[in-house]
């Protein structure tokens, strides 16, 4: 499984709007897109950082969902012109799995 951390820093006093309208509006794209996602995450340490990440199965399948995603009206009609505003800084780490996931109970839950 491929993995994509991200890690934005928002314009100061924007987390709680951005966070808002990812949980309302871009997770569900993005999930409607074909992405596994998780988040958005607060930072505890920094107000005005969130973290999330983003699954697919391959790399293959990163680049075709990523491509329909962000070469498709959602993004670029809807999303592009709201949360990019937001963000000061961004970047990405891109890592693949070593295994499955367990839960608490020590079960794969993936």
């Amino acid at each position: 499984m491929i993995i994509e951390i991200r890690h934005y820093t928002l314009h100061p006093g924007r987390r709680d709007e951005f966070v808002d309208y990812f949980e309302r509006v871009n997770r569900p794209a993005l999930r409607d897109a074909g992405m596994l996602v998780f988040g958005p995450m607060r930072d505890l340490d920094d107000p005005n950082k969130v973290h999330w990440m983003r699954a697919f199965a391959s790399l293959a399948a990163r680049e075709v969902i990523k491509n329909g995603f962000y070469d498709g009206p959602v993004w670029n009609t809807k999303i592009e012109h709201e949360v990019m505003p937001m963000i000061a800084h961004f970047e990405a780490d891109v890592v693949e799995t070593t295994g499955g996931f367990e839960g608490f109970d020590g079960q794969p839950t993936l």
